[in-house]
């Protein structure tokens, strides 16, 4: 399997090269170059080019001096608040290296900070903002407290388009040498759903294999239902066949180590394509989000779907 060697190999070392993020790389490229930048609070899902920004935007500044000006730490392994009052304020009040009169510090999935520890950060960026600038990363910009919200400058990230995934792939695979066939890209990014962190590790793993890279070959790699064997099931409960319905389920389960929670939402991606009326597909979908839930709070995924497949059955005899 991938060890992620791929995704720093490949890792941006340009605001140009980042992708999918225009409006707010612009943004970070325009203050980088004023050379004085405020604070600032990058929030959106994993694998969107947070941390890739931030490192741009230190190597930008500092060029060959860059290490000795940047401190990352990853405040879900060091959350507390004796982390802010020591690491970060011994780091924070010593002067920078260059002409920059200020350092970086970096905190990674800040979101993760203790409301303490959140707080002491507050006034130490108020404290030491003439020697230091802090660049937080998050995914939830919500679970950082309003007053650290309003010191920074904030930037949302969002997940990638197929066409930016396309252009990271492409690019990574004429380096090494890799065959893609164009049907592989579709299932590479519905594997990945816009996360081009997973997106490397998938195609790295599936390098390992085959420079050949199709997708039956990625489906293998990341555990994926396929659309045409869901479809199958949900046309054996829609014409009355519970038996073959739920026989087929368990083989997909089965054969392909497919869990519960990836099944339901391949089912929930196909109910709109089934020829049903549209009201049927509201209310299979509300029975969907249900079976859901509970194969999340616990309950047996199999005996769940299998009444969820009951639910199909029904709305096929018209009983739903």
């Amino acid at each position: 399997m991938s060890n992620g060697i791929w995704t720093e190999k490949y890792r941006p070392v340009k605001f140009a090269e980042l992708v999918g993020q225009d409006n707010s790389v612009k943004r970070v490229e325009a203050l980088t170059n004023s050379l004085n930048i405020p604070h600032m609070l990058f929030a959106g899902p994993a694998g969107t080019g947070k941390s890739t920004l931030a490192l741009i935007v230190v190597k930008e500044l500092y060029k060959e001096n860059w290490k000795e000006n940047y401190l990352e730490l990853n405040a879900s392994d060091e959350r507390g608040i004796n982390v802010v009052r020591e690491k970060v304020k011994n780091f924070a009040r010593t002067k920078s290296l260059g002409n920059i009169p200020f350092k970086i510090i970096f905190l990674d999935e800040a979101d993760a900070l203790t409301p303490e520890a959140q707080q002491a950060l507050r006034r130490t960026m108020e404290n030491y903002s003439a020697t230091c600038r802090f660049i937080l990363s998050c995914n939830y910009s919500s679970k950082i407290i309003d007053p650290i919200q309003s010191r920074c400058a904030i930037f949302k990230f969002k997940l990638l388009e197929k066409k930016d995934i396309e252009k990271v792939i492409l690019k990574i695979a004429e380096k090494e040498n890799l065959t893609i066939k164009p049907e592989a890209l579709e299932i590479l990014y519905e594997g990945c759903e816009g996360d081009c962190r997973r997106c490397i590790n998938i195609l790295q793993s599936t390098a390992s294999i085959s420079p050949l890279i199709n997708s039956d070959l990625i489906a293998t790699i990341i555990s994926n239902t396929k659309p045409r064997d869901i479809k199958v099931v949900l046309d054996y409960a829609l014409s009355g066949d519970f038996q073959n319905a739920k026989d087929k389920l368990l083989d997909i389960m089965l054969k392909e180590s497919i869990s519960g929670q990836d099944v339901i939402k391949a089912i929930q991606k196909e109910i709109w394509n089934l020829p049903i009326e549209p009201t049927i597909k509201v209310k299979l979908t509300e029975k969907t989000g249900e079976i859901e839930f509970r194969i999340v709070e616990g309950s047996d995924p199999f005996i769940q779907l299998q009444s969820l497949l009951a639910s199909f059955v029904l709305a096929g005899l018209g009983k739903e």
